[in-house]
């Protein structure tokens, strides 16, 4: 029973594999707009045994909990000229290295959104400023509508795969904002890139200009965006009274309820 409610938990967590982005990375094979085949990602559920598929050209992987034991992936190579690879016997060589290459991939992306889980302390040194040898970072307060969008943008599939540059978290960065890439300016997403540095979610690559968010950066990141769309917003959501600001009785209650989430924060010790 664990097993099988472990891979529904993946399946929820990576409908989106199919997508040509995530594809070409899975595959290490370039992919555009002359690529045949469709990009989807189909969850099959025959019987009681649900399976997750992922195709690219004439090739697919297939994953499943076989038997209620265990997470089987497999990867069926239908056409090896998909890899530019030759039919000849002595190319089978070559087609495993492709094939356990792609299977390795895939679960090290499932696994990285598995466990999101983060220690009081961890969570505590966040909602503080932090000043690493004269540098000063600002807290990433979680609810923070901006610390929100910084986390969730760094969480792009193609930035955790391949890391991000100033201009790659910029784009992204304005959509979660409402804002246009124009609007926020270079040295804006320098100061964000710092602030996730100095508190040890982001590192630099050596020798260019691109940054990728480090484990610790990434336990986080899950966290704060999984909480907060999953567990705070639904939950406040019928806290907020549907009646007008001007109605007293609204009022009170919206203020009751306030008091009341104010109270458990305390005693949660989770307030800003």
């Amino acid at each position: 029973m664990a097993g099988r409610i472990f891979f529904e938990q993946v399946i929820r967590e990576n409908l989106d594999l199919g997508r040509p982005g995530q594809v070409q990375l899975i595959f290490n094979r370039r992919v555009s707009r002359r690529t045949p085949g469709r990009f989807r990602t189909r969850v099959i559920t025959e019987g009681v045994t649900p399976s997750l598929h992922v195709d690219y050209k004439r090739s697919r992987i297939k994953q499943y909990h076989k038997e209620g034991q265990a997470l089987r992936t497999e990867t069926t190579i239908n056409d090896t000229r998909d890899f530019g690879v030759g039919r000849l016997l002595r190319n089978l060589p070559e087609l495993r290295r492709i094939g356990f290459a792609a299977n390795r991939r895939l679960l090290e992306i499932e696994q990285v959104s598995h466990d999101c889980a983060l220690g009081d302390d961890a969570f505590q040194q966040l909602q503080r400023p932090r000043q690493i040898d004269g540098q000063r970072a600002s807290a990433l307060r979680f609810g923070d509508a901006k610390a929100q969008a910084i986390l969730n943008a760094v969480l792009c599939f193609v930035f955790v795969a391949r890391g991000f540059t100033n201009q790659d978290l910029r784009q992204q960065f304005a959509i979660l904002l409402g804002q246009r890439a124009e609007d926020i300016s270079p040295g804006r997403m320098s100061y964000e890139l710092r602030r996730l540095r100095l508190h040890g979610l982001i590192e630099r690559l050596p020798h260019s200009h691109r940054y990728r968010l480090t484990a610790q950066g990434l336990r986080t990141a899950l966290f704060y965006t999984r909480v907060y769309a999953r567990i705070l917003r639904p939950a406040m959501a019928p806290l907020v009274p549907h009646t007008t600001t001007g109605s007293a009785p609204a009022l009170r209650r919206f203020q009751a309820a306030a008091a009341a989430v104010d109270a458990w924060c305390d005693d949660a010790r989770i307030a800003a």
